[in-house]
């Protein structure tokens, strides 16, 4: 029977594990154990590239490569929920039935229902509202529902896409924001979520800021140098707690260095809630303390 395999690049991409990891893993552990094809690339079979998945997500907590590899299917498979559940944690449950049907419409992959009734909550909270109070609690359900095994991949990506969709409309009605600050928005490479920055986006807009979105994974210089060429006075960055947070202070700093001085960095979104701010950094815990940076920048520059 034919079983899917995968080249070396496609693991990479999948996994974000790089081609010289994979082969030095193979090398001192023993894992992954790739097949070979005619020409003797190396061919990875799919669970082997879902367990790679895992580990990389193991490691982006602060595991060791060596012990992960080393441990039966069913221990690193009990290591792989992020956060424990909301019950677990003692977190109250949330109020909103509506959100958990929301969850439902995507766990049944009902594109057409989740679009009308998430059009239907817009309309009756208002855009703000709707930001903060549905698309801001679910994209937390949602992450929470995958780290925890509740959620497929694609269905995490219907979400996020279908949510992206209904966010880039609405700011498409916004007129054009013409008070300060001039706000580049962007994440820095290997981050692809974008939500964080739309919702940003979508606050900032009504408050009449001028945003300019470059999408996600912008490397340092060149967020420098769009930076400069856009006169932008704030550069915001989201960094969802998917990302490597032992990562982020470093990159805060080596983008405040390329930075003129002139220009403020905010970062914010999941990855940035336990970090200590960096200097010349400010750190965004939330949708309303982005809305109090631009009020206190405004304030600053009356």
């Amino acid at each position: 029977m034919n079983h899917p395999c995968f080249n070396i690049a496609a693991v990479e991409r999948d996994t974000g594990l790089s081609k010289d990891v994979l082969r030095m893993w193979e090398r001192r552990y023993g894992f992954p154990v790739p097949e070979r094809d005619a020409n003797g690339e190396r061919l990875y079979p799919a669970d082997q590239v879902e367990r790679l998945r895992l580990v990389k997500r193991l490691m982006d907590q602060g595991h060791r490569p060596g012990k992960l590899l080393a441990l039966p299917a069913d221990e690193l498979a009990g290591l792989a929920p992020r956060r424990p559940r909301a019950a677990e944690a003692g977190a109250p449950p949330s109020r909103d039935g509506e959100l958990e049907e929301l969850l439902a419409l995507i766990k049944q992959h009902d594109a057409v229902g989740y679009q009308q009734a998430m059009q239907q909550r817009l309309g009756r909270q208002g855009l703000l509202g709707f930001v903060q109070d549905t698309v801001a609690p679910l994209t937390q359900q949602v992450g929470e529902a995958w780290e925890e095994g509740r959620f497929e991949v694609f269905e995490e990506h219907l979400y996020t896409e279908l949510t992206k969709r209904l966010l880039r409309q609405a700011i498409g009605t916004l007129p054009a924001g013409r008070q300060g600050p001039r706000v580049l928005l962007t994440s820095l490479p290997d981050e692809q979520h974008v939500l964080g920055l739309l919702m940003v986006e979508t606050l900032f807009a009504l408050e009449g800021a001028e945003c300019i979105p470059l999408g996600t994974q912008m490397p340092l210089l060149d967020i420098g140098s769009a930076a400069g060429a856009y006169r932008a006075d704030v550069v915001a960055l989201s960094f969802s707690s998917a990302f490597p947070v032992r990562q982020i202070a470093g990159l805060l700093q080596q983008l405040r260095m390329v930075l003129p001085e002139g220009i403020e960095l905010w970062a914010g979104g999941g990855g940035v809630r336990r970090l200590t701010p960096p200097s010349g950094v400010r750190l965004l815990d939330s949708l309303e303390e982005a809305l109090d940076a631009l009020r206190a920048w405004r304030e600053r520059h009356a």
